[in-house]
């Protein structure tokens, strides 16, 4: 059988994740420890663990996640009482930290705004008033908390608003923005959009993620009034793939996680009719229109 590691250089295309996946534990004739020195990768990064804390927190954050679905608009104090009424007794202190791991925060107007990194720049609201009739007139991305069965991982993705396709998508194990970046430049070899749109977390108002915009000539909006409101097709796709994937498979690491990902992305983008495209499909409305 034809190792996937032949030709290696071809696997410089991919990202650091999916190079991850090509190595092979049981391989007859390459050590781990070559593998991962062909790929490209680390051999500490190949044991791929997810984030954890303790299980009386790892449930608390499944709880926090999937009210969060239903009510982002719930910050600390009433995300606070819910747990106690639903569940247990909690302090607002240990729910506050989850919700800070998770990066969530109440989706509103006013002093319950996404902060951005205090010397990042932060970019004006582009959106007002401008029509998306197309594809490649708005991309946005966001991440998003994925409760494991014995962990945690971050999803980040970049979706095209017009035909809601998900161009790129990519999970980690820490919110350090290389996953980002490594989503906006898979993206990009996509297409380029006129505008960018992204709340205000510090991975987004890096000059390392605005610069890749930047060079290609695409102008960046960022808005304070709250994810929910400012990235709405995004939230919509957590939604989705939260109900119809997350939650259904329970996954058990990082590597049952990215190729159940990658089997949902497939359908999302190719199978799944969307309504308000006529029932058509992401993947066959941007390939068209792009």
């Amino acid at each position: 059988m034809k190792s996937s590691l032949t030709g290696s250089k071809k696997n410089w295309d991919l990202s650091l994740n999916q190079r991850r996946l090509l190595v092979e534990p049981e391989h007859s004739r390459l050590s781990i420890s070559r593998q991962c020195e062909l790929l490209g990768v680390s051999r500490s990064s190949y044991y791929w663990q997810p984030a954890r804390e303790s299980s009386l927190n790892l449930e608390l954050m499944r709880l926090i996640d999937r009210q969060y679905m239903e009510t982002p608009f719930y910050g600390v104090p009433r995300m606070t009482t819910w747990l106690c009424e639903n569940y247990c007794r909690v302090n607002p202190k240990r729910v506050a930290r989850l919700m800070s791991i998770m990066g969530l925060q109440a989706a509103m107007p006013g002093p319950h705004t996404s902060r951005s990194h205090p010397h990042h720049k932060v970019y004006p609201y582009l959106l007002r008033d401008v029509a998306v009739e197309s594809v490649n007139i708005v991309w946005s991305t966001d991440i998003t908390y994925i409760p494991m069965r014995r962990g945690y991982m971050y999803l980040t993705a970049v979706i095209d608003w017009f035909s809601r396709c998900v161009l790129s998508w990519e999970i980690s194990n820490t919110l350090e923005i290389d996953f980002c970046i490594t989503a906006l430049e898979k993206a990009l070899k996509k297409g380029l959009p006129h505008i960018f749109n992204t709340d205000q977390g510090a991975q987004f108002t890096s000059p390392r993620f605005t610069e890749v915009l930047k060079k290609h000539g695409v102008r960046i909006s960022m808005d304070g009034r709250g994810r929910a409101l400012d990235n709405v097709f995004i939230e919509r796709l957590w939604r989705s793939v939260k109900y119809e994937d997350i939650y259904l498979k329970d996954y058990e690491n990082g590597h049952q996680l990215h190729h159940g990902l990658d089997r949902y992305f497939e359908f999302y983008n190719e199978q799944r009719p969307h309504t308000s495209l006529g029932d058509r499909r992401p993947q066959e409305v941007f390939t068209c229109m792009n």
